[in-house]
């Protein structure tokens, strides 16, 4: 059975340009009209899709063709998308940006999916110009399916006619044009936006910024041209839906606040396909782990910016110490890996003990220390997979190990470079690294840690 989707992609000319700003405006936009919207990020940001959920209502999902693979990407898109009156998903970079080879681009992406892509044009310092760029970006790809711009921070009615003019004599459409606002702007910090939930609370569930792009989207943008535009997608096949298994009493502890907050929806997914329960609970205000759990996962996030808050939950630290010293399986990630060293060290240089499950500490620096995607060997059986497995995975951090020593756990390869290096502790039950991982993509990692934590002697249960 085939059904077309309606879709659009909103991409950009390169990364800064106003999309996840215009995305998350014509989200609400959508939602305000009465549509059932699905949002999507392409590649793995965690932070946009926050933006997205609090503009639609919905639970983002993130489209990476290098974490998960085309097929399963194509999977994941098509049973989110089944019930949705229209997805809209957000492109990454610029329209052609991606891993090595054009791995994981929204183009890549735009072809899997035989998407319309609406291009983003920050026309601030241009004006016909804006036309030239768009007529490159549709001509350097004719098998992507180049339906128009929107122009951004436009400064005046006659800068508007200038372009449009200019676009029309190039049989470019032109859906919209969205004056500069510094209004507008959403809140930012070094690993991009601020998280949604360190913004939003029960008395502003919606910052006023979002209000104003919403209404500025409504008033500029043509929104119905793009309904128009996303109900005339091409057909795609339908994928029958399978039922999630009954969860089983094995339950799985995932650290979820303000502090750790970076995880693919479908991820979890897997586990719980297993036959797991997800428990989440907050490192930030619980004393303990949850009850009767047989594993934990700590995501990444901002323990950075949360270290004072997590020091003095020193009772969960010790909960945390113990399940590690009992044999719990524990998998970490990024911030979680962090969490997990016995020390913090924030921007300003202060220091603050944190669990000191592993050896070693981490500190902020002011400079990117990596970013991009990488295939990682694992060197030794543990957790999530035996030695010699390979899964992909995906590094972005500015802070640092200091005075690590243990058991290196992987070996990876950057993808961009083939810069080769060693990675990550394991200590008993123990993986930590920097690498994110999608569990869609890596399933055999997902079997591996469900079946460790189903192996667990026992649920633990606290001190």
């Amino acid at each position: 059975m085939k059904n077309n989707f309606p879709r659009l992609i909103i991409a950009a000319t390169q990364s800064g340009s106003g999309k996840t700003t215009i995305t998350a405006g014509l989200l609400a936009a959508l939602k305000n009209r009465g549509l059932n919207v699905q949002p999507y990020k392409v590649g793995p940001d965690y932070i946009d899709t926050g933006w997205h959920e609090l503009a639609s209502g919905k639970i983002s999902h993130n489209l990476d063709s290098w974490l998960v693979g085309k097929d399963k990407l194509k999977e994941i898109f098509i049973e989110t998308a089944t019930r949705a009156d229209i997805s809209i998903i957000e492109g990454v970079m610029g329209l052609y940006d991606g891993g090595r080879g054009g791995i994981s681009s929204t183009a890549e992406i735009s072809k899997l999916l035989d998407a319309p892509v609406i291009l983003v044009i920050d026309a601030k310092s241009m004006g016909t110009s804006a036309a030239a760029v768009a007529l490159g970006f549709r001509e350097f790809d004719k098998t992507i399916n180049f339906a128009g711009v929107i122009l951004n921070r436009l400064g005046s009615d006659s800068h508007k006619k200038m372009i449009i003019d200019a676009l029309d004599k190039l049989g470019i459409k032109c859906f919209g044009a969205i004056k500069r606002n510094d209004e507008f702007i959403l809140p930012e910090r070094h690993l991009g936006l601020i998280p949604t939930t360190e913004i939003t609370s029960s008395q502003f569930p919606v910052p006023s910024s979002l209000v104003k792009i919403c209404a500025a989207v409504e008033e500029q943008i043509d929104v119905d041209a793009l309904i128009s535009l996303a109900k005339n997608s091409l057909l795609l096949e339908k994928i029958p839906y399978t039922r999630p298994l009954t969860p089983d009493i094995l339950k799985i502890a995932v650290a979820k606040d303000e502090s750790f907050n970076f995880y693919y929806k479908e991820s979890l997914k897997v586990l719980e396909k297993l036959g797991a329960e997800i428990i989440f609970f907050s490192p930030l205000n619980d004393e303990t782990l949850p009850e009767n759990i047989c594993g934990l996962i700590i995501g990444g996030g901002f323990p950075e910016m949360f270290a004072a808050r997590l020091e003095q939950n020193k009772s969960l630290r010790a909960d945390i110490f113990n399940a590690a010293e009992k044999g719990l399986p524990i998998f970490a990630e990024c911030g979680g890996f962090m969490y997990l060293m016995k020390s913090l060290t924030d921007f300003d240089g202060k220091s603050f003990e944190m669990c000191g499950v592993l050896d070693g500490s981490a500190t902020m620096t002011n400079k990117l220390q990596t970013v991009g995607y990488v295939e990682a060997e694992i060197l030794n059986d543990c957790v999530i997979g035996k030695a010699g497995d390979k899964i992909r995975a995906h590094e972005f951090h500015f802070s640092k190990e200091l005075e690590t020593s243990g058991e290196k756990i992987f070996k990876c390869k950057r993808m961009r470079t083939g810069k080769e290096y060693l990675a990550g502790m394991a200590k008993k039950n123990i993986v930590a690294s920097y690498l994110h991982i999608h569990f869609a993509g890596c399933p055999n990692a997902a079997k591996n840690f469900f079946d460790a934590c189903k192996d667990f002697g026992g649920v633990f249960n606290g001190n």
